[in-house]
């Protein structure tokens, strides 16, 4: 039977991650700090991790790249953000994401907000 929850144990994980990140941090540092924290608590959990990987954009010429902020054990995509208000188009640039690796999960978190609630972002198929 097919889990019913994408890579839950892993997003378990990486979700506790960002809590301390958020608690040890606070909700006023700018997205690289954030990105840097987190990679450091990845290294220390020996968690495998792409940061800044380079995503191709369907394009003519195949010379256009995205950046995703991270790809964990190459099956789930982060986004961090650290702005007042997470936008549809937040939502539709981590589900770009999602079409152009072919991962399954995404994983968005906006630190700024007062209480963490990371967003599960599930690849459509098109």
């Amino acid at each position: 039977m097919e889990e019913k929850i994408i890579h839950k144990e892993l997003s378990y994980k990486i979700t506790g991650l960002l809590f301390k990140i958020h608690t040890e941090l606070g909700r006023y540092c700018r997205e690289k700090q954030y990105g840097d924290a987190l990679e450091k608590l990845l290294s220390l959990e020996k968690i495998e991790f792409e940061r800044e990987r380079e995503l191709p954009v369907p394009a003519i010429d195949n010379k256009l790249t995205n950046k995703v902020d991270f790809i964990v054990e190459d099956k789930i995509i982060l986004e961090l953000k650290a702005k007042p208000i997470v936008q549809k188009e937040d939502y539709y640039q981590t589900q770009k994401y999602l079409q152009a690796s072919g991962h399954k999960l995404g994983l968005m978190i906006n630190f700024r907000n007062k209480y963490l609630k990371p967003i599960r972002i599930i690849r459509i198929n098109s």
